[in-house]
């Protein structure tokens, strides 16, 4: 599902215009990345989390150049979905 098609849904859902909603949407993931770019986390309660996850420094392998490079430390962001999300799904989507 795309935004364009998430913003048709909840315009036909809501009434609402397709331009509002877009605009909603488009504040809402602002909003989302703002927080973690300023190193906070967002806590949606039963829907999931986006936090910041710290990557340890590691070596890695250019394989072109058969060289080793030390990959430094650093954040990135990550989704961890809330067990009542993670449930429905399990028991509504089948195992492919």
């Amino acid at each position: 599902m795309t935004k364009a098609e998430i913003v048709s849904k909840i315009a036909e859902g809501t009434g609402i215009e397709k331009a509002e909603v877009l605009a909603t949407v488009e504040a809402f993931m602002k909003e989302i990345k703002n927080s973690l770019e300023s190193g906070t986390n967002v806590y949606l309660r039963g829907f999931g989390s986006f936090i910041i996850k710290e990557r340890a420094e590691k070596t890695g392998r250019n394989i072109s150049k058969n060289t080793t490079i030390k990959i430094p430390a650093h954040n990135i962001p990550a989704f961890k979905p809330a067990k009542v999300f993670v449930n429905g799904v399990k028991s509504k989507v089948a195992v492919k």
